[in-house]
């Protein structure tokens, strides 16, 4: 099964919540893991983000960022092309989602990926109505 995980649902992999347990057996259960090349950007923002907010302390950061870096470097990168620019577009057009949302479903539609995985309704609604198996952690 080739996965593609949105920044959101991803993260979970290194911040315990809700669903962090159902990404690890998805990642676990996976042929193949594709990420957007935003997805690793976006996710050290909300690290970066809580280190300020003092709710990550160095240490743990750094363990993380090793961890980020190591699952990515074994991640399918789906780059940012034309046909993924106009699927965005596409999508942006047709349901309410932030652009790097879009982004994340076009990156897994032009992967042509088993099964999409995101911690956002409204991305797991529009991933549905592009035809894009989904699941929401």
């Amino acid at each position: 099964m080739r996965v593609v995980f949105d920044s959101s649902a991803f993260a979970k992999r290194y911040i315990e919540e809700e669903g962090s347990q159902a990404v690890d057996e998805i990642c676990q259960n996976a042929q193949a893991v594709g990420l957007s090349v935003i997805c690793a950007p976006e996710i050290f923002s909300a690290l970066n983000r809580h280190r300020r907010d003092g709710h990550l302390d160095l240490k743990d950061y750094e363990l993380i960022k090793s961890q980020v870096v190591s699952d990515v470097g074994d991640a399918m990168l789906l780059d940012l092309t034309p046909t993924v620019l106009a699927r965005a577009i596409a999508l942006l057009e047709t349901n309410t989602l932030r652009a790097m949302d879009s982004l994340h479903i076009a990156c897994a539609l032009e992967w042509r990926a088993d099964l999409f995985v995101t911690a956002d309704q409204r991305q797991l609604a529009a991933a549905h109505n592009a035809g894009l198996p989904s699941q929401l952690v």
